[in-house]
């Protein structure tokens, strides 16, 4: 017979998620996107993908050999890493500076403060905001989709994405509201399909890896903002909310477990912060897109809202 009481030391603590199965489920949500990416973009977005992964997992393997640590490499959250800064880069980005942002991501935010549970920021988003600093011009060179023709080569056809037709007022020329739903717009490899986003998003949200605080808080916010102060309209402000990394953002970054708040109040206070500052940047600042600046920022501000947004002990005050 079974025993009904079992004795153990304490902590007593259950749970049903470990790291590696928690970046599995987010390896599977984002598979939508890649396969979206490789349809718009070609087979240069899954090259450049894979490159990104072996990059990080390589680097974090490296590192820790190196300097004779636990090999972490199994836990998958390299992996995640590298996908995440493939989706956040154009199709055109030579294929050395996805390493040395895979190199930035893993060695100097991640391993360097600790490893994983440790880093301050998002490393993919770290990775990504050195490119742009560094490589601006190739960072910012998008190409025109050509859907279904999954060669090797990259178009020559360049072309504004929507946030710069919006940013430039030219709304005549913006793609349909279908086009920009499906991802057949200019942009980053794994941000510009809205729908295969949610199809993962929706994933985690049934497995319980992520919740909807953040994400929720964080759309409502850049669409509250971008109506009161865009003067775009109902319509316009809706639309914008599937242009750039938005969706990306929302369910796949602004919800890293180690670089956002823990508690729920905090997450709220996290995602508002990060939305606001998003439309913020798209309306007022020079660069049309602020999604990945905003939770960086966000990022940094977590100590903060940990320290004055604590949970209330039992019997005492604010820990």
């Amino acid at each position: 017979m079974d025993k009904l009481l079992y004795v153990s030391s304490s902590p007593h603590i259950k749970a049903y998620h470990s790291t590696r199965s928690i970046m599995r489920d987010v390896i599977i949500a984002l598979v939508p996107a890649l396969i979206a990416g490789v349809y718009f973009y070609g087979l240069r977005a899954l090259l450049l993908t894979l490159i990104s992964i072996i990059a990080c997992v390589g680097f974090e393997w490296l590192w820790e050999k190196v300097f004779r640590k636990t090999v972490t490499v199994g836990d998958l959250s390299a992996v995640v890493t590298g996908i995440l800064l493939a989706f956040n880069v154009p199709v055109t980005l030579p294929f050395f500076m996805i390493i040395i942002g895979a190199f930035i991501a893993i060695i100097l935010i991640k391993q360097l403060f600790g490893g994983l549970g440790q880093n301050f920021i998002n490393p993919a988003l770290g990775g990504r905001a050195f490119l742009l600093a560094a490589y601006g011009q190739n960072m910012r060179s998008f190409t025109v989709p050509i859907p279904g023709e999954f060669t090797w080569r990259i178009d020559a056809v360049t072309a504004a994405t929507p946030l710069e037709l919006i940013k430039n007022h030219t709304f005549e020329k913006l793609p349909s509201l279908l086009d920009a739903f499906l991802g057949n717009i200019g942009g980053c490899i794994g941000e510009t399909s809205a729908f295969a986003l949610l199809l993962g998003a929706s994933y985690l949200l049934y497995k319980r890896v992520i919740r909807w605080q953040i994400p929720v808080c964080y759309i409502g916010s850049v669409f509250i903002v971008t109506l009161l102060f865009g003067g775009e309209g109902l319509y316009r402000s809706s639309y914008s909310l599937l242009l750039g990394g938005v969706i990306l953002g929302a369910f796949f970054m602004a919800t890293d477990y180690t670089t956002t708040p823990m508690t729920v109040t905090g997450q709220i206070i996290f995602a508002i912060g990060a939305g606001v500052i998003t439309a913020v940047i798209r309306l007022f600042g020079g660069y049309p897109e602020g999604v990945s600046y905003s939770i960086l920022i966000m990022n940094l501000v977590v100590p903060l809202i940990d320290r004055y947004i604590g949970k209330r002990p039992f019997g005492g005050g604010i820990e």
